[in-house]
């Protein structure tokens, strides 16, 4: 058994944490101006480049903006973040997410997960056709809720490459962390079975080339899981 080395955060990353919490419960507000940097790194006993690197890991997550010779501010998150915002929410959250951002990353999901299942419908191999199939094989004997969730990803993955679109596996990538999450709550509501049946079905369509049915049947399985008799949330 391989062992993994031990490691605590870095002084940097527990100041990015603590802002991130204090701006997500609202202790901070969009638009209020925070201390100078100086000034932060006295309250919060820290070196002023530790305080300077996390307003930077913080403005790219679009939790701050930084106005020239007026100073540091709140920004409203909705509007600037990005996927890392996305990833710091879930973590504030304990790793779980509201329903309206479950809601949204589903909604994303249908405009992506069709546009790459007509492209791969369209353009797929034989070749590629197998290895899909070998992946859903993978699903449906998983013997654990993490080796589905593993093959359920790779499994989409995959066929967002086969689309032949190069953004889309990569937009997908970016949301890899809160889409296992979600896949694992829903096996965990209905079992592996389940999820092997959403994606051996849609395979079904990719495999007979039948891009309209593919993504009838996206459309059908997520609103499925927004609000229909498998949700993985509720009001």
């Amino acid at each position: 058994m391989e062992f993994q080395k031990i490691s605590s955060p870095s002084l940097r990353e527990l100041f990015v944490e603590q802002l991130e919490h204090m701006i997500l419960s609202g202790k901070l507000a969009v638009g209020e101006k925070l201390p100078p940097e100086r000034q932060l790194a006295e309250a919060m006993q820290v070196s002023r480049s530790v305080v300077n690197g996390g307003i930077s890991d913080l403005e790219k997550k679009g939790f701050l903006v930084v106005k020239p010779r007026s100073g540091t501010y709140v920004a409203d998150y909705r509007r600037n973040g990005t996927a890392d915002t996305l990833l710091a929410i879930m973590n504030y959250n304990g790793g779980r997410l509201r329903s309206e951002e479950i809601r949204s990353i589903l909604e994303v999901r249908i405009a992506l997960d069709t546009l790459a299942a007509q492209l791969c419908a369209i353009h797929i191999t034989e070749e590629e056709i197998e290895i899909l199939g070998n992946i859903i094989e993978q699903l449906k004997h998983a013997s654990s809720i993490k080796d589905a969730v593993a093959a359920a990803y790779e499994f989409q993955h995959e066929f967002a490459i086969f689309s032949g679109n190069t953004l889309i596996p990569l937009i997908f990538c970016s949301f890899k962390s809160a889409i296992t999450s979600l896949w694992e709550r829903f096996c965990v509501l209905y079992g592996i079975p389940a999820l092997y049946e959403n994606n051996h079905k849609l395979f079904t369509y990719i495999r007979n080339r039948d891009a309209q049915g593919a993504a009838s049947w996206i459309q059908e399985s997520v609103m499925n899981s927004i609000e229909g008799n498998r949700k993985i949330y509720y009001e």
